[in-house]
């Protein structure tokens, strides 16, 4: 696959490197003494020089003939070297800042290059959006790889989006030299059952030779995966147990295993790659959505390797899955993941392989990176006006308008009536379906905070259609209190969560108010507030800043008695149609095992 990430192509500099290495021109920068993790074999080497010209790798070895009187001589001795991290599935607005400042959050943790899907942005604001972001990420040496997002929206006839994208405008973005492949194929249903859609925008990125990226969310791993596989999928990071992260690995579907804000998938997908028994290179790591505080304060892909060895995984082989192995997955191995004569210069400098405190970053052979702290600078961007004022909600939202109304043709018994619950659970971002029982009062369907049930509602926020969808939740611990956010995958709606109707209206008011973001509101009163101005799901602010109001969030839910690790993460994610098993979207409770919408009360 064409690379236009690096300094320089290729082809173009070749004879440079080729004389740089023979010591007939000197290098631009050698890296001297270092220890080496070889990842193509798996090894470490220590004492290794790297000598670098034109933004790419010429020479591994004893560099001293590649020296000359200009040369940057930079001192490794006790440092290991390792190739840039790659991370290869990552939702960037999911760090609720801009593209720009994502960037210089994770570059000095050791992250060089992304394969970022913004179908976030893209549910929101289209392909324009996307346009948007990738100008803000120009501003940074990040190497932001896209995947054009494929489904969009994520359910057909489920969710109201604010775009939609088809086959003719995967088409149209297989020729940006931004894009490297389709994003997330979500509609594994219709893949597997030969549906036009998805194929044919899958065909439209076989057809430019790209490369088509999976979200395979169901436990048949026989002829199922085996269709999904077949139709030209080459990786997916939706398994949730060992045995379906390996199955996948004997498919020769590359395998990602996530730890994430929300989704901390990896301690239980580790087994599939520590027992030694099966080959490694189509396992992966990625983070798929993280915090701005988890960013700031823990790190990106260096965060997840040092879960990875936590959980067993040798520490060499991780970080093959943050390099060459996710280059392979895209067909970028020529070019990136591997510390190798002709690859780019994209190293990161470490003090151990237990911790990864990265020490330095250099991307295309400049550093961009030291002790943590990024070196670029990130000149002035501002966002257009239409992505800031993208939250549109039809009329009045009034404590009245959270009434979930008995139908006329129910009888209560007893006073009580029998709902489907969306139930969450800590560390994961799929749901259940529950069936409880709750209160019916003048006529009205209640909210029970006392057995940890609440009321919850969706309100179409891109065309001000009125739609709305109401049901309940359970998972949450709140006692008191409502939670409404912009941030709702993927169709990014208006979701308001909450013991009570005045609450609950004024937290959904407080982000109409604002152009979007998140709240925690209770007795009347503002407990906590992230303004996300940009397409209602990111703020204009520093990851710093961010990160400080996002802490601000979680201590409010926690006084709310909510205990669940990033609540406001899973709360964004009940409204997803392809995750099993139940979820809330703005036209009603959607059976996301069968793909039918489904009644509020049990036995309807």
């Amino acid at each position: 696959m064409f690379n236009a990430f690096c300094k320089k192509p290729l082809w173009e500099c070749a004879r440079a490197l080729a004389d740089v290495a023979h010591g007939r021109r000197p290098a631009d920068v050698v890296v001297k003494g270092a220890r080496l993790v070889n990842v193509c074999t798996a090894e470490v080497q220590d004492g290794a020089d790297v000598a670098i010209a034109e933004g790419r790798i010429a020479y591994v070895g004893h560099a001293d003939q590649c020296i000359g009187p200009d040369t940057q001589v930079v001192d490794a001795r006790g440092c290991y070297i390792a190739p840039g991290f790659l991370d290869g599935h990552v939702h960037a607005e999911s760090s609720m800042v801009g593209a720009g400042e994502f960037a210089r959050a994770v570059v000095p943790h050791g992250t060089t290059g992304i394969y970022w899907d913004p179908h976030e942005v893209c549910n929101v604001l289209g392909l324009e959006g996307v346009r948007a972001m990738l100008e803000d990420a120009r501003r940074t040496p990040l190497k932001a790889m896209v995947t054009t997002p494929s489904c969009v929206p994520a359910v057909p006839g489920f969710e109201d989006t604010g775009a939609v994208i088809g086959p003719e405008d995967i088409a149209e973005t297989m020729a940006w030299d931004t894009v490297v492949g389709l994003g997330e194929m979500m509609n594994f249903v219709g893949v597997v059952n030969g549906a036009e859609q998805p194929h044919a925008e899958m065909a439209e990125t076989l057809k430019a030779g790209k490369v088509v990226t999976g979200h395979y969310a169901s436990p048949d791993v026989d002829r199922g995966l085996n269709a999904y596989v077949a139709s030209g999928v080459r990786c997916c990071r939706e398994s949730t147990r060992a045995e379906e992260a390996l199955a996948k690995m004997r498919l020769g579907l590359y395998t990602q295993l996530r730890f994430s804000s929300a989704g901390r998938d990896l301690p239980q997908l580790a087994a599939a790659v520590t027992s030694g028994a099966v080959d490694t290179r189509f396992a992966c790591l990625v983070t798929d959505d993280v915090h701005p505080h988890e960013l700031v304060e823990d790190g990106h892909m260096d965060r997840v390797l040092r879960e990875a060895v936590r959980c067993g995984i040798d520490p060499v082989t991780a970080v093959q899955m943050v390099t060459i192995n996710t280059a392979q997955c895209f067909q970028m191995d020529h070019e990136l993941g591997s510390i190798a004569p002709g690859k780019c210069a994209d190293i990161v400098f470490l003090e151990d392989l237990r911790d990864f405190r990265v020490l330095r970053v250099m991307i295309d052979g400049v550093v961009v990176a030291e002790e943590g702290v990024p070196t670029f600078r990130l000149e002035a961007f501002a966002y257009p006006e239409w992505a800031v004022r993208s939250v549109h909600v039809r009329g009045e939202v009034t404590p009245a308008s959270f009434t979930v109304p008995l139908p006329d043709d129910v009888q209560a018994r007893d006073g009580r009536v029998t709902v489907r619950a969306i139930e969450v659970a800590p560390g994961s971002i799929s749901t259940k379906e529950a069936h409880v029982e709750v209160e019916v009062r003048d006529g009205a369907i209640q909210a029970d905070p006392a057995h940890d049930v609440l009321k919850a509602f969706v309100f179409e926020r891109h065309r001000a259609t009125g739609q709305v969808g109401c049901g309940f939740v359970r998972g949450f611990g709140i006692q008191r209190g409502a939670m409404a956010s912009t941030v709702a995958h993927d169709a990014h709606n208006l979701f308001v969560v909450g013991t009570n109707d005045e609450d609950m209206a004024l937290a959904a008011n407080a982000l109409i108010a604002c152009g979007g973001g998140q709240v925690v509101m209770a007795d009347g009163e503002v407990l906590a507030l992230v303004e996300l101005p940009i397409a209602g799901i990111m703020a204009d602010v520093a990851a710093e800043e961010a990160s400080c109001a996002v802490h601000e969030l979680e201590r409010a839910w926690h006084e709310l008695g909510c205990a669940i690790p990033a609540p406001f993460m899973t709360m964004a994610f009940i409204p997803l149609a392809r995750l099993p098993e139940l979820c809330l979207t703005d036209r009603g409770l959607v059976d996301c095992t069968t793909f039918r919408f489904a009644p509020l009360l049990v036995g309807e």
